[in-house]
C-alpha cells in the first residue's frame, strides 16, 4: 500500500499544485508584460507569457516536500539547488536576454555543483567497450560535456506548442518507471513522477489553451535540462538500476541515450550545420526538425506527436535489441543509427525533395494542411474548459 501511494501521490500532488499555480502566474506575467513577442523567427502571432518554468518548479518542489514525510528525499537537496540556478538563469534570460556565454558558464557551474557537492556523475560505462569505473580525470569532463549538452538540447527543441513539455513528460515517466522498478532509488522515482505531474497541466494549457496559454520559457527548458541530466547520472550510477538493466542484458548507457535521442541528435545536427556555415552554434534559425514539420503543413500538436513517436520508437528498438541478446555496443550503435536516421535523415531527405521536386513537396504540404485538425467542435469545447481551470 505504501509503495503504491509513493507512486501515485507525487504525480497527483504535483499536478494539483501546478494546476492551481498556473492561472496566477499567467496573470502576473501579463500584468508585468513578461511575454514572448512574435518576430520573423517565432511561430506565434501574439505575445504569450513565458513564466511556465516557475509553475513547473513550484509543482515539483511542493510535491517532493509533501512526499518527504513518507520517504526521505533529503538527497535531492543539491539537485533542487541546481534546478533553482537553472530556473533563475533562464528566467533572467527571458526577461533581460542574457548573452549565450553567460548562460553557458552558469550551466557549467550548475553541473559542477552536482558533481562536487552532490556526487553525481557519469562515472561508470557499465561494461560498454569493456569499460567500467572511470577515474575523476575522465568522468568529470565527460559529465560536464554531456550535461551541458542535454541542457542546451532541451532548450533548443522548445519551438512548437507542447514539444518540450510533452517530451519531458514522456522522458520523466520512462525514467520514473525504471527508478520505481529497481526499488533502490526512491527519491529519484519521486522526483521523476513529480516532474511528469507538474508538467501535465502546463502541457494542456500550452497546447489547448488560448487565454491561459503560456510558454515554458528558457527558465523552464533549462530547469528540465538539468533535471533530465540528474536522471541520466543516477541511472548510470545506481547499482540497483544496473542490476535491473545491465544485469539482464539491457545497456543502461544505451537506454539513457535512447530516451534523449531526438533532442540530442537534432541539436548536434543543427549546431554542426551552423558552425559549418561560419555562424555561432547558438545563432537562432529555423532549421530544427520541428521547423521542418511546420513547413510541411503539420500543426503544432501533430508535430509534437510525430517527434515524440519517433523518440519512443528508438526506446522500443533499444528494448527489443536488449531482449534479443544484442551486446551493449550493438544497442548503442542501433540507438545512434536510428537517431541519425530520424533527425539528419528525415530533415535532409525532405530538404532534398524540396530542392529537386518542389511540386511533390508542395503536394505533401497541401495534403497536411487539409488533414490538420481545426479549432472547432470538440477542440473549442476543450479549449474553453482548459481556459477556465
Amino acid at each position: 500500500m505504501e509503495n503504491s501511494l509513493l507512486i501515485v501521490a507525487p504525480f497527483l500532488i504535483a499536478l494539483a499544485a501546478a494546476a492551481l499555480m498556473h492561472p496566477c502566474i499567467v496573470k502576473i506575467a501579463k500584468m508585468k508584460k513578461i511575454v514572448d513577442n512574435p518576430n520573423a523567427r517565432k511561430l506565434q502571432k501574439e505575445p504569450v507569457p513565458i513564466l511556465g518554468g516557475v509553475v513547473v518548479y513550484f509543482g515539483i518542489f511542493f510535491s517532493v516536500a509533501c512526499t518527504h514525510g513518507f520517504a526521505d528525499c533529503s538527497s535531492l537537496l543539491v539537485a533542487f539547488a541546481a534546478m533553482m540556478i537553472m530556473l533563475y538563469t533562464g528566467t533572467m534570460d527571458d526577461i533581460l536576454d542574457l548573452r549565450p556565454s553567460t548562460r553557458f558558464v552558469v550551466q557549467i557551474l550548475a553541473v559542477c555543483l552536482l558533481i562536487f557537492v552532490g556526487h553525481y556523475g557519469l562515472d561508470d560505462l557499465r561494461g560498454l567497450w569493456d569499460i567500467h569505473a572511470l577515474p575523476p580525470s575522465e568522468y568529470i569532463p565527460l559529465t560536464i560535456f554531456a550535461c551541458v549538452g542535454i541542457v542546451n538540447a532541451l532548450n533548443l527543441i522548445d519551438g512548437v506548442d507542447g514539444l518540450s513539455s510533452g517530451y519531458c513528460i514522456m522522458a520523466s515517466l520512462i525514467f520514473g518507471a525504471v527508478f520505481t522498478l529497481n526499488g533502490t532509488t526512491r527519491p529519484m522515482s519521486i522526483l521523476a513522477l513529480a516532474t511528469a505531474g507538474s508538467l501535465l497541466p502546463f502541457f494542456l494549457h500550452n497546447v489547448f489553451g488560448r487565454r491561459s496559454k503560456m510558454f515554458i520559457g528558457d527558465g523552464g527548458t533549462l530547469l528540465m535540462g538539468i533535471t533530465m541530466s540528474v536522471f541520466v547520472m543516477r541511472v548510470i550510477q545506481s547499482e540497483g538500476v544496473s542490476h535491473l538493466l545491465d544485469g539482464r542484458g539491457y545497456s543502461s548507457v544505451a537506454f539513457t541515450l535512447a530516451v534523449l535521442s531526438i533532442p540530442v541528435f537534432d541539436t548536434l545536427r543543427v549546431m554542426s550545420s551552423r558552425m559549418l556555415k561560419g555562424r555561432s552554434p547558438f545563432h537562432p534559425d529555423k532549421t530544427h526538425l520541428h521547423h521542418l514539420f511546420i513547413e510541411l503543413g503539420c500543426s503544432h500538436i501533430i508535430t509534437t506527436i510525430i517527434i515524440l513517436t519517433l523518440n519512443f520508437l528508438i526506446v522500443l528498438a533499444w528494448m527489443l535489441a536488449g531482449h534479443l541478446g544484442a551486446s551493449a555496443e550493438a544497442q548503442l550503435y542501433l540507438v545512434v543509427g536510428l537517431a541519425l536516421l530520424f533527425t539528419t535523415g528525415i530533415y535532409g531527405g525532405f530538404k532534398l525533395l524540396q530542392h529537386r521536386s518542389p511540386a511533390t513537396f508542395d503536394r505533401i504540404v497541401a495534403l497536411n494542411l487539409r488533414l490538420r485538425p481545426q479549432r472547432n467542435g470538440f477542440f473549442l469545447t476543450l479549449q474553453r474548459w482548459i481556459d477556465k481551470i
